[in-house]
């Protein structure tokens, strides 16, 4: 597997895994708390290309997961009780952390997550950020078993999803 900033061509098959994520959701398959048509879509993809922010991992030639790696904390970021205090420009923060479903299990997101790492490290930031729904218990299991640590939870209305809470997470490099 690799991962690397995305094409322009990258754009179909992550929102095909956007596609995919929300389907699985509406079947009761999964538990992420996105809504079909309002987070995340192509256009969510679509610019977070455009700013140079989105990373996926190919194997085969096949692009199985995707993430938008920035340093824009979200609002809700500010009633988080952080244990590793950090100015803006030493912070980097995951969001839109997607794996195929056809993948799920076999590693990739762990890797998404080490690359995330690797990256903030070359940028000169030492603390990792990141959020999820409080009902997305997978992802709250797997940042946990990576290192990270619930900084607290906050309500908000999240990319125009309303009503959800968000747990907000971190990580000392």
């Amino acid at each position: 597997m690799i991962i690397r900033p995305a094409a322009e061509g990258d754009i179909p098959a992550v929102a095909a895994i956007y596609d995919a994520l929300h389907t699985e959701e509406e079947k009761g398959l999964r538990v992420i708390g996105w809504v079909r048509g309002v987070y995340p879509t192509e256009r969510t993809a679509r610019d977070a290309l455009r700013r140079g922010e989105l990373f996926v991992a190919e194997e085969a030639g096949r692009v199985t997961a995707a993430a938008v790696i920035n340093q824009r904390q979200e609002e809700a970021y500010r009633q988080a009780d952080w244990a590793f205090p950090a100015p803006d420009r030493q912070v980097m923060v995951l969001h839109t952390l997607v794996v195929a479903p056809n993948c799920a299990g076999r590693g990739t997101g762990s890797r998404m997550v080490a690359f995330y790492e690797e990256y903030a490290r070359s940028k000169d930031c030492r603390c990792l950020r990141m959020d999820t729904n409080a009902r997305n218990l997978s992802a709250r299991r797997l940042y946990q078993s990576l290192g990270f640590r619930e900084a607290g939870q906050a309500p908000c209305v999240f990319n125009g999803i309303p009503g959800v809470m968000l747990v907000l997470l971190e990580k000392k490099l």
